[in-house]
């Protein structure tokens, strides 16, 4: 996979040696592979990214969650940890199902695996979009797993604030300008109480932001919300920018959940790749930037092409740093410069509508 650079199938077999002479033996022996269900791949993953997690006790762990849709047939529900710009693959499930949003028993039963493998010391931190904005699913984060949670609310929520219950719509928010709610209750039909709000209008992208949180908020919560983004970077991995899952044409269900599993493992790998070759000052051998400008996943994966290359011995490591990224990546120095320059007032009192 890592060789081929996708999941195609047809082009595994000039990586392998196998009685199989012909090609189409090969994609057979593959197709039929992903389909045993004596093989336990996603036993493998847990096994090896509790390992790698084990050295994170008294960390705070963000976890992102979010759904992608393949070929408009199958959903796949996505948790992984944060990790320096993408998400490392912890759990994850395949629906069949052809939209974006699930039924929350699904998404409790792959949150009941991620809190099996996460340590039993370290403080969690579950990042979702406005899709995943339901009460019940804030009760079971708080009550059942002990987690806590910073999810994206749609402006047509109510909360109650000070006896009256108004819409997320109603709080008109100047450019520049932030508010912060004490606890309150959300959604009118079935209250949840006891959670904060953090409006703010961002001033270079225009856009409106309403933070829903069970801790009380601050302009840093909108920093920690931000972390939700590396899901979606790592979608970008899962598809067009790395292993080009939709190349697989796979459309049985467990197949392609077995794949996913795959995946999973092979991201982890190249990770723990990747954070080896910046700690060992490695880095500008397989990235052409003065400072960091790729992700810990593809230096991983440049590493391992460049090692077989030159046939250097590849080494395994067991465990992901806990410690803060040594060389964060810059995109640019225009959004690095718009980042720094962001700024907001802070309102004392809710804005009139």
């Amino acid at each position: 996979m890592i060789e081929n650079q996708n999941v195609h199938l047809n082009g595994f077999g000039v990586y392998v040696k196998s009685r199989a002479q012909l090609a189409q033996s090969h994609q057979r022996w593959f197709r039929r592979w992903l389909s045993n269900r004596r093989i336990d791949v996603i036993s493998a993953h847990h096994a090896l990214i509790g390992q790698a997690l084990s050295g994170w006790k008294s960390q705070r762990l963000y976890l992102g969650l979010d759904t992608t849709v393949v070929w408009n047939r199958f959903c796949i529900v996505w948790v992984g940890v944060v990790y320096r710009g993408r998400t490392v693959p912890v759990a994850w499930r395949v629906v069949a199902h052809s939209g974006s949003t699930v039924r929350l028993w699904t998404i409790q039963r792959v949150l009941r695996q991620v809190a099996r493998l996460l340590p039993h010391e370290a403080t969690i931190v579950l990042l979702a979009d406005r899709g995943f904005a339901d009460g019940k699913l804030m009760k079971y984060l708080k009550e059942n797993l002990g987690w806590h949670f910073r999810i994206r609310i749609k402006r047509s929520f109510q909360f109650q604030y000070q006896g009256q219950w108004r819409k997320v719509s109603s709080v008109q928010l100047q450019p520049g300008q932030a508010y912060f709610t004490p606890a309150v209750s959300i959604g009118k039909t079935k209250p949840y109480p006891n959670v904060y709000l953090a409006f703010a209008h961002d001033q270079q992208s225009n856009e409106d932001w309403t933070i829903v949180s069970d801790e009380p908020t601050s302009l840093r919560t909108f920093a920690q919300y931000r972390f939700r983004f590396c899901v979606e970077e790592s979608f970008l991995d899962l598809k067009s920018n790395g292993f080009n899952l939709e190349s697989s044409r796979l459309r049985d269900q467990f197949a392609l959940s077995q794949l996913c599993g795959v995946i999973a493992l092979t991201m982890l790998f190249l990770i723990l790749q990747g954070t080896q070759v910046v700690a060992s000052g490695k880095r500008r051998q397989v990235d052409a930037h003065w400072q960091r400008g790729t992700s810990y996943l593809k230096l991983g994966w440049n590493w391992i092409r460049l090692a077989i290359t030159h046939q250097w011995k590849i080494h395994v490591y067991p465990f992901l740093s806990c410690s803060p990224d040594p060389q964060p990546a810059i995109a640019s120095k225009r959004q690095q410069g718009d980042a720094l320059n962001r700024e907001f007032t802070v309102l004392k009192r809710i804005p009139a509508s």
